[in-house]
């Protein structure tokens, strides 16, 4: 049994005082001990925390308990060691960036199938799978014959949608890692005109945890201390190739100069003689961060301390 939970979740419900709120859910957080990256704003809570199994567990029960986040959808993955360092509880515009704020899945969105559903659905002639996500994550993992897109970010999907209309007449399934970015993908591709839109309900880590995995291929990035995990155990191949030399690799590293920090596959061999950098030019970077064959660079947590933002700053009178 593995010492600690890594949770994945989002609820898009409606948080009428969203400072107070952030406030209250981040001293939670800190009663549980619990590090990782919180989101809240108006249109709902999206997160992925760490935390020892029983204190990821109260966390779930005293969320669900809330009546406007009674239907989240957790997520729950296992590791040896904590995935966060640090603790960040953020208000912001969005829960997920898309610049889509008109948006409202609560009212429209496309059809939910669990992954079951999924699975059984996926291979059928008039259906196309596709990838919601940024190129560093499918290039690194997708589902055999999904559509990808060639997009930096996600709110650069909506500039795509030219790209798409050729499928108008099929089956439409959208994927994400944990489900959020589907949610408002796929409404907009409803508002656009699409009348058969599904999206894959909890995202590759559901699908892989419920349903094997079967035919992801290679691994799914994740935004936590792991980088990428394993999704496929029914019928798993790597189809990324070492940035450097090219060979097939699925080990995720990150530019060991901090200033470029290129999120890029790279083999143990390549890892070791560019000393983590992903090119020549940044091997010899003055700044070359020391390459202990992760590829990961904790950010420095000097000065970091778990109760900054906790409360609002108040307005002196």
């Amino acid at each position: 049994m593995k010492k600690y939970s890594i949770l994945l979740y989002y609820c898009y419900t409606s948080i009428e005082d969203v400072e107070k709120f952030r406030e209250e859910h981040h001293l939670l957080c800190l009663e549980l001990n619990l590090l990782g990256r919180i989101i809240i704003a108006h249109e709902g809570l999206n997160g992925t925390v760490s935390g020892l199994v029983e204190d990821c567990k109260k966390y779930m029960e005293i969320v669900k308990s809330d009546p406007r986040f009674a239907d989240i959808d957790f997520k729950v993955d296992y590791s040896d060691t904590q995935g966060f360092t640090k603790l960040h509880v953020r208000s912001k515009s969005e829960i997920v960036h898309s610049d889509l704020h008109h948006i409202n899945p609560r009212e429209r969105t496309g059809i939910h199938l669990d992954p079951e559903e999924f699975r059984k659905l996926k291979n059928d002639s008039d259906v196309v799978l596709l990838d919601v996500r940024s190129n560093y994550e499918h290039k690194l993992g997708k589902f055999k014959n999904a559509v990808t897109l060639d997009i930096e970010n996600f709110r650069d999907f909506p500039d795509k949608i030219n790209e798409i209309k050729q499928y108008k007449d099929k089956k439409i399934v959208t994927y994400c890692t944990g489900g959020i970015k589907c949610e408002k993908a796929s409404a907009y591709l409803l508002e656009q005109g699409f009348e058969n839109v599904y999206q894959l309900h909890g995202g590759i880590i559901k699908y892989g945890l419920e349903a094997g995995g079967e035919d992801f291929e290679g691994k799914c990035y994740v935004f936590d201390n792991r980088i990428a995990v394993d999704v496929n155990t029914v019928n798993p191949v790597v189809i990324s190739n070492c940035f450097v030399c090219g060979t097939h690799s699925d080990r995720m590293v990150n530019c060991a100069n901090p200033e470029c920090n290129n999120h890029v596959p790279i083999c143990e061999k390549c890892g070791w003689e560019m000393e983590g950098a992903c090119s020549a030019e940044c091997k010899t970077h003055p700044e070359l961060r020391p390459y202990d064959g992760t590829g990961y660079y904790q950010k420095q947590t000097n000065g970091y301390n778990p109760y900054k933002g906790l409360q609002r700053a108040k307005v002196s009178k």
